[in-house]
Order: structure tokens, then C-alpha cells, then sequence
């Protein structure tokens, strides 16, 4: 049996650094040899590929303590404990105490009410092992009630890290050596919406004013109906800001985007994207988009197809639509499941073609790069490019080519 604590991480940049602090906890805790399983909810993909997980783990190692804990759990705790393969569950708002992995703690079912906590408060992290970045969760929850999404339930209402506590953070990433600090939340740009208080844009400038030594500073997924004035304006006035973009666009269709009950239009997006792109030409823009929710005819898919060129996409993150019990789009008409597994991957066509576009006219650049773990360095758009520098490093590259996922080049100093 082996002796460490493994953490699998599935779902958003959000997991990925509470499960560091979920290690460090459970080993503060006396914890011996574990198999820690940090689930997300977002499809019912995500919920397969956790038990799936589960069980590959079980057949490795029958005498390892499996744990479950994340969003899943919160969200289906007993069916995550009926499970014979899993020893425990433990719920989101549980999960980052240490006590809650104490040997002898005797609860197999671990699962507190996510709307009962009112203030987020985050525990010490100083640097996640394996990577060069650092990432600090400034806000959790969400507000919102999209027709199709569970993790409102998972995570419970929006709350935001205080200011001051964001700043010691990233001062925290920095002197352990971070040379970029990722912001993450699970509705990141409602940041300081629950408390009146400091919005997104004025804690970016707070974090580059107060930590002058940071030499990146890069955002996670946002909703682009809450970007503020001052955060958009930070793109155009800001080098440290990285100019990169993953936006919840979910669909181009003003009729489906009511349906999702999204509070942006097509309109709006598109103005946004092509304003920021007006604004700082290098900017990279990704995004969300599901293909095949209910009631989504070929207009409508057409619709989001077009997103891809209108706003200017170098990505896309295509979802296949799958009804998530409990929620309103599971009781809406459904779309056949062979068009939405043939729209899925159109989706992905479009998105190969917008990527390879995107590495093409980065051919012949000249980049600032960061080395990571791996063999890869990121371009200030957040770009890989295989790269045999030292992680931790930055490396001026000439860009000669691309293999079709990364950029290739030469370093220049």
C-alpha cells in the first residue's frame, strides 16, 4: 500500500488549488495513506470520470483509504457513500479542515450546509507543489441560477475574500518564489458584489499596486456581463495584467441564452470581445459554449458557431449538453443526442481551426515567456511553447512554427 496522499483533481482551476491546501490539511491532520478524490459537477461527464476514478484507484490499491470530496460530493453525498470502494465523503465547506481528516474522526458522511457560511475565509497556502504559478481563490459561491448548471448547490451563495487577505496572499506567492499569480473564484467577476465593496477591477489594481515585485498577474474564468469599467480599462493600461480572457459565453443564441437564463445578450459579448481586442490586439480570448441545449434548433447552433469569428475566439471549451438532475433545462424539450454529439463536434472543428489560426499568427513573434514544469513555457497570452529552460524562468523566444497544440521557437536570451 502506498504511503502518501494522492489528490485527483477534476473540474475548474478552483479545485486545482484547494486541492494543494485539501494535501496539506489532510497531512496536517495525521492522515496516513489516502486516495483523495476532488469532484466537480458541471456535467454529468465530470460525476462519471470521478467514479470512474474511484474505481481505478480501488483495483490499484484495495487496502487504500479512498476519500470523495468536492462539488459531487456536496451535491449527491449518498451516492458517492453507497459506493463500496469509498471509506468517506466530505463536502465542500469541510473539506479545507484539517480536523475533518483526523484518523479518528468517526463521521463516514461529512456534509454541512454550503449556505450556511456567510464569509469566506481561506487557509494559508504558500506555493503549489509542481507548479511555477501561484493561485489564489479570491471569491466562491454563486448568485446565479442558470437553468442548467448544479453548482450554486455545491458551492452555496457568492462570497469574497477580503482585500487585504487577497493582498497577503499573493505577497505569500511571491516571496516563495511565484513568478505569475492566478486569480480563481467560481463566479470570479462578482467579485466584492456580496459585500458592497471593492469590485474586480479594483483589486487587480490594489494586488499591482501593493505587490510591485509580481511580475504576473492573470484571471480566470469570467462572466462578461460582470466585467467592470475599471477592470476593462486595467487591460488597456496594465502590462503585468496578462492579456488573456476565458469568458462564460455558453451560447450565441439570444433565445437560448434566455432560456439558460444568462444575464448577458449576443450583443454584449460581442462588443466586449471586440472592444478588449480594440483595446490590447495581443489579447488571447477562450470560452465556454455548450452545444445541444434544450430547445437549440440549427439557427440557434449557427448562432454560436458565428461567435467564434464575431468575437474573435482563439478557443473554444465545447460542452455537449447533458441534463443535470433537478435542475430547469433537464425538464425543457431535449435535443436528440446524436445532433447534440454531431453539433459537439462541429464545435470542436470550429475551435480547432480558430487554435490553429490563433498559432499561426503568433509565427515570427517575439515572446516573453514563463518556463513551466514539463518542457513548456507560456507566452504572456498564456500560450504554450515547448521550451527546455528552467521552470521558474523567464525566456525571450522567437516563435518559428507551431506542431498544431504549441508553439515552437528559439530563445533569444
Amino acid at each position: 500500500m502506498s504511503d502518501t496522499i494522492e489528490v485527483a483533481t477534476f473540474g475548474c482551476r478552483v479545485n486545482i488549488a484547494e486541492s494543494e491546501i485539501i494535501r496539506q490539511q489532510a497531512a496536517a491532520s495525521g492522515l496516513g495513506a489516502a486516495y483523495i478524490v476532488n469532484s466537480c459537477a458541471v456535467t454529468g461527464e465530470a460525476v462519471r470520470q470521478a467514479r470512474q476514478s474511484i474505481r481505478r484507484a480501488f483495483r490499484a490499491d484495495p487496502h487504500r483509504p479512498i476519500i470523495v470530496t468536492g462539488c459531487a460530493a456536496q451535491i449527491e453525498p449518498q451516492s458517492f457513500a453507497a459506493m463500496p470502494e469509498v471509506a468517506r465523503v466530505i463536502g465542500n465547506r469541510d473539506k479545507l479542515v484539517a480536523d475533518t481528516y483526523h484518523p479518528a474522526a468517526a463521521q463516514r458522511v461529512s456534509v454541512s450546509d454550503v449556505f450556511g457560511a456567510h464569509q469566506m475565509e481561506a487557509p494559508v497556502l504558500s506555493r503549489i507543489a509542481g507548479h511555477t504559478r501561484g493561485f489564489v481563490q479570491v471569491q466562491s459561491g454563486c448568485d446565479h441560477r442558470c437553468t442548467f448548471c448544479v453548482i450554486p448547490f455545491g458551492r452555496g451563495a457568492s462570497q469574497s475574500l477580503a482585500p487585504g487577505t487577497v493582498v497577503a496572499a499573493v505577497r505569500r506567492f511571491v516571496v516563495a518564489g511565484a513568478r505569475e499569480v492566478v486569480l480563481t473564484g467560481i463566479d470570479l467577476a462578482s467579485y466584492g458584489e456580496d459585500s458592497g465593496g471593492m469590485r474586480l477591477g479594483g483589486l487587480v489594481r490594489l494586488i499591482l499596486e501593493a505587490c510591485a515585485d509580481l511580475p504576473r498577474l492573470r484571471l480566470s474564468s469570467l462572466d462578461c456581463i460582470d466585467m467592470d469599467e475599471e477592470l476593462i480599462a486595467l487591460f488597456d493600461a496594465e502590462e503585468r495584467l496578462m492579456p488573456s480572457l476565458h469568458l462564460s459565453l455558453q451560447s450565441g443564441a439570444d433565445l437560448v441564452l434566455k432560456r439558460m437564463k444568462r444575464r448577458h445578450k449576443r450583443a454584449d459579448a460581442i462588443a466586449l470581445c471586440q472592444s478588449l481586442k480594440r483595446r490590447r490586439p495581443e489579447l488571447v480570448v477562450s470560452a465556454d459554449i455548450i452545444a445541444g441545449f434544450p430547445t437549440e434548433t440549427d439557427e440557434h447552433f449557427a448562432q454560436s458557431l458565428a461567435l467564434i469569428d464575431e468575437c474573435v475566439l482563439d478557443r473554444v471549451h465545447a460542452f455537449a449538453y447533458s441534463p443535470r438532475p433537478g435542475t430547469p433545462a433537464a425538464r425543457m424539450p431535449q435535443v436528440d443526442a446524436g445532433v447534440i454529439k454531431e453539433r459537439a463536434t462541429r464545435l470542436r472543428s470550429a475551435s480547432d481551426a480558430a487554435w490553429q489560426a490563433c498559432l499561426v499568427r503568433h509565427v515570427g513573434s517575439q515572446q516573453n515567456t514563463l518556463v513551466e514544469r514539463g518542457g513548456i513555457a507560456r507566452t504572456r497570452g498564456g500560450l504554450p511553447v515547448v521550451s527546455i529552460g528552467e521552470p521558474g524562468t523567464f525566456v525571450t523566444m522567437r516563435i518559428t512554427g507551431h506542431d498544431g497544440t504549441q508553439l515552437q521557437g528559439i530563445a533569444t536570451c
